[in-house]
């Protein structure tokens, strides 16, 4: 998945229906490392969201940075379906990658 070229929209999760927050990167790994650090976003440090649910790959940054915005806009039980389609139980992703 962290193949140069690729951009990422991720959607991190406190737990299993928890709160949610929807990102985009060009380098998961590090910007997983970054949230879970506590230097990352403010919100997923205050809130704790760490697990990663959810990551869609794309080949540019406009292509990446549209979808976010797109699934920014959704309604919560969108993207609790959304995540649910290939992570029913909402396992932590990130030792895939």
């Amino acid at each position: 998945m962290g193949a140069e070229g690729s951009y990422f929209v991720y959607i991190l999760a406190s737990r299993h229906h928890g709160t949610i927050y929807i990102g985009v990167t060009n380098d998961i790994r590090a910007r997983l490392e970054l949230h879970r650090s506590g230097r990352g976003s403010k919100f997923v440090q205050k809130y704790r969201v760490f697990r990663l649910v959810h990551v869609e790959a794309f080949a540019t940054p406009h292509e990446a940075i549209a979808r976010e915005k797109q699934l920014k806009f959704w309604k919560r039980d969108w993207k609790i379906k959304l995540i649910e389609q290939e992570n029913p139980d909402w396992e932590d992703r990130s030792a895939l990658l």
